[in-house]
């Protein structure tokens, strides 16, 4: 157990790694994950995906230039709303089989309402972790992730873990346990993940009329590139619309913002995307 995603990433790669060392991550990907790489002094390797996660060749390419660990999502990815399906996760287990002393994070912090299957890439790798966070599914208090792994990976964390904070507590452990036993949770969850992914089938649909493509096939975000960012969220909010601009989620990819449908209804998309198609035809004027 850790205290919620971030604590149980930051715990593993402690396990695994030096300063200096290289930690590949998606791109876009999750800002705060940046983040914590950059404050561990760790050097994080951009890799680009696409709508099924993070891309097998840039993964090759990136693993041939030495890395110590990758961090990788299997759905509703932070930025892109990208997930794995089964030929994506078995071609990344492919790689990964090349690289067998590489440590492998996989962060399924959706769970159960990424509104598609899971899939894993970690089957017979020495060092390796999955993990599950309740904030997105549960509630944002409950700072519990169960994470899996290898033995000896699992050892070296809780034993770090025992000489600070010393354990994630009893009482949310029994909470989310509870909960995830209770067959009225289940069924909750399950209609979360239907409105879910309605909302970003909804949003998508909208905005390809107005001849946009928007990426995202789980979760609750997706991400549209444009060439200003900044001056597209600019003009939304000044209608009333908030999304974020792309810099915080990338490093080395394209420009774009990403949209966090998850309270957007169905039937507001509409006027989200017409608003969106306004702001892009003003942001390209302006660049003429």
């Amino acid at each position: 157990m850790a205290g919620g995603a971030l604590d149980a990433i930051e715990r593993v790669l402690a396990a695994w790694l030096s300063p200096a060392d290289r930690v590949i991550v998606e791109d876009p990907g999750h800002a705060v994950t940046f983040d914590l790489v950059a404050a561990m002094g760790l050097v994080a390797v951009p890799v680009p995906v696409d709508d099924l996660g993070i891309r097998p060749d840039g993964l090759a390419a990136a693993l041939a230039r030495g890395a110590g660990a990758l961090i990788l999502t299997p759905r509703a990815q932070a930025a892109t709303g990208a997930a794995w399906d089964a030929g994506r996760a078995a071609e990344i287990a492919g790689v990964l089989r090349r690289y067998p002393a590489t440590g492998v994070i996989e962060d399924d912090h959706a769970g159960p309402v990424a509104g598609v299957p899971a899939f894993s890439a970690c089957s017979g790798r020495t060092r390796w972790v999955t993990l599950r966070s309740v904030s997105k599914s549960l509630g944002p208090d409950l700072r519990v992730a169960v994470v899996a792994g290898d033995e000896a990976t699992l050892t070296r964390v809780a034993g770090r873990q025992a000489l600070g904070a010393g354990w994630v507590s009893y009482q949310l452990q029994e909470v989310v346990a509870d909960l995830w036993s209770d067959a009225e949770t289940a069924r909750t969850l399950a209609t979360a993940a239907r409105v879910y992914a309605g909302r970003g089938a909804a949003l998508r649909s909208a905005l390809a009329a107005h001849g946009i493509t928007a990426s995202g096939r789980s979760g609750f975000t997706c991400w549209v590139p444009v060439a200003d960012e900044d001056g597209v969220a600019s003009s939304l909010a000044a209608a009333g619309w908030a999304v974020a601009p792309g810099q915080r989620f990338r490093i080395a990819a394209p420009p774009g913002v990403r949209i966090c449908f998850a309270r957007l209804a169905e039937a507001d998309a509409p006027s989200f995307a017409a608003e969106f198609a306004r702001a892009l035809r003003h942001r390209a004027s302006r660049l003429d």
